[in-house]
């Protein structure tokens, strides 16, 4: 049975929000969608973007992935079509079918993914879908300074540092260094406090993350 926590749902929608902007529905839906800034977030339920901003619809494009990360680019292979990735088909569509002017990857406290990458426990190990997923922020972690542990200023600094590892890895992606040249788009980090509901905002000058005014 479909769950009734989303049928609920569904219907508060339909009689709230959805009667109010029926109009931009119906225009999207004619038109098109063509959002000028695409947020690479995570999974974590606790995260949506779209709430967070306050996004209408069409206005944002979001990917969602565990942690969310940036792979480095790899060149497609026709030899192996077994390798596909998710988060890169996502960037080519924004920045080349849709030609975002931002793309803003928006990390988080609390994550799941940083810490099962410190753990290393089970069933988030090396030989599992999420291990194998978040071995790739190993450069990120050499990066802190902090010592090696589970302690909430280490996970914090590396919560940070997987943000600028993907902002980083972005640049690998010949459409995104190529747009990013050309000042056509401009890429961002932020990190969103749960608990808190902070938003920061990484300065491209200094690297550091400071609060929204």
């Amino acid at each position: 049975m479909f769950p009734e926590r989303l049928t609920k749902g569904y219907r508060a929608f339909l009689e709230g929000r959805f009667a109010v902007e029926r109009g931009r529905y119906q225009s999207l839906a004619g038109s098109g969608q063509s959002p000028s800034i695409m947020v690479i977030g995570c999974v974590d339920s606790r995260v949506s973007p779209e709430v967070i901003f306050d996004a209408a619809p069409g206005e944002i494009l979001v990917a969602r992935n565990v942690a969310n990360l940036v792979p480095r680019y790899e060149s497609p292979s026709e030899e192996d079509p077994s390798h596909q990735h998710g988060t890169s088909a996502a960037l080519e569509f924004a920045v080349r079918a849709l030609r975002v002017r931002h793309i803003v990857v928006l990390g988080h406290a609390f994550c799941g993914g940083i810490r099962a990458f410190v753990s290393e426990a089970a069933p988030l190990s090396s030989s599992d879908f999420i291990g194998r997923w978040m071995s790739q922020i190993a450069p990120a972690a050499e990066e802190v300074t902090e010592p090696r542990g589970e302690t909430d200023s280490y996970l914090r600094q590396l919560e940070f540092a997987s943000v600028e590892l993907s902002l980083k890895n972005l640049m690998t992606f010949p459409f995104v260094q190529k747009a990013v040249e050309a000042g056509e788009l401009n890429l961002h980090g932020a990190y969103f406090g749960v608990a808190s509901g902070k938003l920061l905002v990484r300065d491209s000058r200094t690297g550091q993350f400071e609060p929204v005014d």
